[in-house]
């Protein structure tokens, strides 16, 4: 493939080894990497762990089985309000696991192959700074032009005595059996789909969380929403709380509780969903002159770091830890430096869901933040509704729809929902409200029925 201009421009030393190396290969890295090849680049990426990184092997897809696993288990449960008198069934956890592996290595071998195509040279170890332009990988130090900085993050443990009992995220695929007695702390994205997989799977969970409602930085009217759907769900949650202490014998994990519950719970799992962060100490960013603030490493705009050189992307930095956002980023940084169109990625529309059932999704600002702007006169649409699927049952299942409206000019300044494949609705609304969408040219349109989305259209 033919060298762009910039490529051109940019590399002036024969004696470089590679234009580009990428360091990391999950969501961020590969998109980069990939995106690098096409332009003409010549690629190493490296990585001494397995390709696709958190998202593909331990985070978004392999939960999004689970999450489709104990979907049928809810079905079984809403199949007897239509008339199928024996519908239930039993459920092999190992067999899941197994059937989870099998495709995952299918998405591996599927990025392994198209960087191959691309002819990127995939490198198995870690890396290292020994200055801007060589980096050590294993026993070997390679000379670059470009260095793209994707490491992701790590879980976070709490520095308490007794916490190594305490599974992250990344363990909850590799159980050997279903936990009878799970104890989630952390009440976010992760330890909301957790606990509502395992307790349709039919575990007892407990989610403790030092909030007063779950899913901190969501609108709090989905976050209400999904409280108490989790509770109407038989978990226990317990709102306000913090793990205090950890004591661990032949009966399980004594889990002691400080703030609004200080009980002391007993658990054969725990789960620590606690946040994450950068994943930098193996990097020796000192060497690379490469700036770190509050832990991540400190970019601009165009993902550029302290080092003209070496640029970052994803979950090592401060910006949004969504994977969408992370390939986004990737993109956008090897375009800008390997086209003569540098290129940023605007936040502003990102969507993110949240997949309990019922669903949450939300894109643009919450209530809280368009209030925020003194400029503007908020006003809020908002509708609650039974899902014509639920109402044979005894199921508790109500929707949610909410707008956040500038009430001048009428324009849409987000969009909130629950309810049953919300993360699937929202997102054909997106480029209409990066345009201005408007709530005359909501209600205007009209919609399909019987559905749950025509609500959309009929808010006033």
């Amino acid at each position: 493939m033919r060298r762009s201009r910039a490529l051109a421009n940019t590399v002036t030393n024969s004696t470089f080894d590679y234009d580009l190396l990428v360091i990391g290969a999950g969501s961020a890295g590969l998109s980069a990497a990939t995106t690098a090849a096409q332009h003409g680049a010549q690629v190493a990426i490296a990585d001494p762990d397995l390709i696709g990184g958190t998202c593909i092997n331990r985070g978004c897809v392999p939960k999004k089985f689970m999450v489709f696993a104990a979907d049928f288990a809810r079905q079984q449960c809403l199949a007897k309000s239509y008339g199928w008198v024996n519908p239930s069934g039993q459920f092999d956890w190992l067999m899941l696991r197994t059937a989870i592996d099998r495709e995952l290595a299918k998405l591996r071998q599927s990025y392994q192959s198209k960087l191959t195509k691309l002819g990127v040279t995939v490198l198995n170890d870690a890396a290292r700074f020994v200055d801007p332009h060589k980096v050590e990988l294993g026993d070997r130090t390679v000379v670059v032009d470009k260095v793209i900085i994707a490491t992701g993050a790590q879980p976070v443990k709490p520095d308490l005595p007794g916490i190594d009992c305490g599974l992250t995220s990344r363990d909850m695929f590799q159980l050997e059996a279903l936990p009878s007695q799970l104890t989630i702390v952390g009440g976010g994205y992760i330890g909301a789909e957790f606990s509502n997989i395992f307790a349709t799977l039919g575990c007892n969970v407990t989610l403790i969380d030092k909030n007063d409602w779950i899913l901190p930085g969501f609108d709090e009217d989905i976050r209400k929403a999904l409280h108490h759907s989790l509770m109407d769900q038989g978990i226990r949650l317990c709102a306000e709380t913090s793990l205090k202490a950890l004591r661990t014998d032949e009966s399980g994990i004594h889990v002691s509780l400080s703030g609004k519950h200080d009980d002391t719970l007993l658990a054969d799992t725990l789960l620590l969903a606690l946040g994450r962060k950068p994943n930098l100490e193996s990097l020796n960013l000192e060497a690379a002159g490469v700036e770190v603030k509050d832990g991540a490493i400190a970019v601009d705009d165009y993902s550029r770091t302290s080092q003209p050189s070496i640029f970052a992307i994803g979950d090592c930095t401060d910006r949004l830890p969504l994977t969408p956002v992370a390939k986004a980023e990737g993109a956008a940084a090897a375009k800008t430096l390997f086209t003569d169109r540098p290129q940023a990625v605007s936040y502003r529309w990102v969507p993110s869901a949240v997949f309990c059932s019922p669903e949450a999704a939300t894109v643009g600002w919450s209530e809280a933040e368009a209030r925020s702007h003194d400029d503007l006169e908020i006003e809020v649409r908002c509708s609650r509704f039974t899902p014509l699927r639920y109402l044979p049952s005894s199921q508790q299942r109500e929707a949610l729809i909410k707008l956040v409206v500038n009430a001048k000019s009428q324009e849409i300044l987000g969009l909130h929902l629950v309810g049953d494949e919300a993360s699937e609705m929202i997102q054909g609304f997106i480029p209409a409200l990066r345009r201005g969408l408007t709530v005359a040219e909501l209600t205007e349109t009209i919609g399909l029925h019987p559905t749950s989305g025509e609500e959309i259209f009929a808010l006033d």
